[in-house]
């Protein structure tokens, strides 16, 4: 292995090399009673623990003006392959983040679940907690390969169940080797006279920056596999899956202002087999362990390096590294990129239920008992629990006999169908942002539901209730919700202000392009209101929102991630 650099190393690569394969100081931190925090080695080594530190921005002032440290508090992240979990990890996961968290569970935008609110005192709790149900959270986070996504239900088929146990399989290959998430949380004793430390990939200081893998299945793009660094397009052929269309560089992440950071949509470069996705998806990683910026970070994911050496390049380089080249692309179309909500039926008879949950926050409220009501169908569900990269949730594989009970307590818990959300309503994904995340600028979690019943009244008047129009809403440029994938993308800028974002492909397949920055809750929705009006009057036949938005030149099609801030934006 040979990491190549030009250039001084950042502060987080020095930390990486000296942390000791990732123990650094986070023992002795945990340890500290004085504090609710760590220190800053620590909360950014706790990361690839799935980890992340926080604090209530909502008390910041009043805490510093009673002379006492911010609320500290953890955001723990689960590595849950395909965002699958049973009935029985489904209670154990309710009765941890009773005990420990904020009594919520919140699906993620990568398929799986956070926990927030976790004071540093309870971590160790919560962590050996997930151990006994057979969870955890290596890899959540850091700079390594992230939790691995692909279609959320492989019940639906036998295609499906294939997509699935590829993630598992992709997800098991790049884990970190590191011992030091045994040792620092479920108490594991280092081995007397073992040989010394190593991770055979990896190496001592990991990737340059996260990386993310995703597995997609024509004509559903659920997973917004062009966001992905590393995609798999599954190509079925004669019922079967024949092998993939590999897709490379995508990444959402941007800062405002800076030019030289954009997001990017994924190239495909060509197909290989099935038998060939481990050693494509390893040779992939190492290129980019390799040739990744590592004196930079925020020019250190995958996209920067393919477009700063080229696509040409990076194929010479892969080729030389498998003893084979790729096999041309094979053809493929995507549809959409949302979830079918409500129930349907798969293959071998069972029923799956794809529940609405805006912003993926399952938690109890006066309108609705979330938290109880799905505790209460897990312990008689015999299927399983599905999360969607989109924030929802499949309760799958119920038989017949049990979908009246799983109907009646739905029902008592008010726990609605989603038969009459909104077009838009179905296709809306947001950030956590404030009060817990450090870099939200904005709104995004709590202010979704205000705006949606701002624009759905528009929507009506103009004969759109039913149509779908994908809307992203984060409270940075960091891209957690895929904000640059909307068709309608709203990015903070800062409290009360978003940028907007407009005409990228309903399909996931083009990003979009800035229309108007700076712009107050009231000023979106009335900017949005004219070009919604002539959508109304003057679309085509089929015709989504993104597609009419560029037709008109209300924005320019960007294809390529270098064009996201060049020329005028129509």
């Amino acid at each position: 292995m040979t990491v190549k650099t030009a250039n001084a190393l950042s502060e987080d690569e020095n930390l990486k090399s000296r942390s000791r394969f990732l123990r650094g100081d986070i023992a002795a931190d945990l340890a500290d009673a004085v504090t609710g925090a760590v220190s800053t080695g620590s909360g950014k080594l706790l990361k690839f623990h799935g980890i992340y530190q926080q604090d209530d921005r909502d008390l910041r002032n009043e805490r510093q003006q009673q002379k006492l440290e911010p609320l500290y508090s953890f955001l723990l992240r689960l590595r849950l392959p395909g965002g699958i979990c049973t009935p029985e990890q489904w209670l154990a996961l309710d009765d941890l983040a009773r005990r420990y968290a904020y009594p919520s569970l919140r699906i993620t935008t990568r398929q799986t679940f956070q926990y927030h609110g976790v004071y540093k005192r309870n971590l160790k709790a919560l962590v050996a907690g997930l151990a006994q149900a057979g969870l955890d959270s290596i890899a959540a986070c850091g700079d390594v390969n992230r939790n691995v996504v692909s279609h959320n239900n492989p019940c639906l088929s036998s295609l499906h169940a294939e997509l699935h146990h590829w993630s598992r399989l992709l997800s098991e290959q790049f884990l970190p080797k590191t011992r030091a998430f045994q040792e620092i949380w479920l108490d594991e004793k280092p081995v007397a006279d073992a040989q010394p430390e190593q991770e055979p990939l990896y190496g001592a200081t990991y990737l340059p920056r996260k990386f993310k893998i995703g597995l997609a299945l024509p004509p559903h793009n659920d997973i917004d596999v062009f966001a992905q660094d590393l995609g798999f397009i599954a190509i079925v052929k004669r019922g079967k899956i024949a092998g993939f269309n590999v897709s490379v560089g995508g990444g959402m992440g941007m800062t405002h202002s800076d030019v030289a950071t954009y997001p990017r949509t994924a190239d495909v470069i060509g197909f290989c087999r099935s038998d060939q996705v481990l050693t494509v998806a390893e040779q992939i990683l190492s290129i980019q362990r390799d040739f990744g910026d590592r004196s930079n970070r925020k020019h250190a994911r995958f996209k920067y390096t393919l477009d700063d050496r080229g696509t040409d390049w990076f194929l010479r380089e892969l080729t030389s590294r498998l003893g084979f080249q790729l096999e041309p692309a094979q053809a493929f179309r995507f549809e959409h990129n949302g979830d079918p909500l409500g129930w349907v039926q798969g293959q071998q008879g069972l029923w799956h239920l794809t529940l609405g949950i805006l912003s993926g926050r399952i938690k109890d409220t006066p309108e609705t008992a979330w938290l109880v009501g799905l505790r209460e169908i897990a312990r008689i569900h015999q299927g399983d629990f599905r999360l969607t990269a989109n924030q929802n949730l499949t309760v799958a594989g119920v038989s017949a006999d049990n979908k009246p009970r799983i109907e009646a307590l739905l029902a008592e818990h008010r726990i609605p169908l989603p038969d009459n959300w909104s077009g838009i309503r179905r296709h809306a994904i947001s950030c956590v942002s404030l009060p817990t995340c450090g870099l939200a600028m904005a709104e995004s979690e709590r202010w979704l539901p205000d705006l949606l019943s701002l624009l759905e009244p528009v929507l009506q008047r103009n004969g759109l209730s039913e149509d779908a129009i994908t809307l992203r809403v984060t409270g940075c440029p960091n891209g957690c919700g895929r904000p640059f994938l909307g068709e309608i993308g709203l990015v903070g800028k800062s409290l009360g202000r978003y940028n907007l974002y407009l005409g990228a492909g309903f399909a996931g397949e083009r990003l979009n392009k800035l229309y108007r920055e700076n712009l107050t809750e009231d000023e979106i929705v009335a900017v949005l209101t004219p070009l919604i009006e002539q959508y109304g009057k003057q679309r085509h036949k089929g015709e989504h929102f993104g597609d009419f938005l560029i037709r008109k030149k209300h924005v320019a099609a960007v294809t390529a991630g270098r064009d996201f801030h060049t020329g005028d934006n129509k």
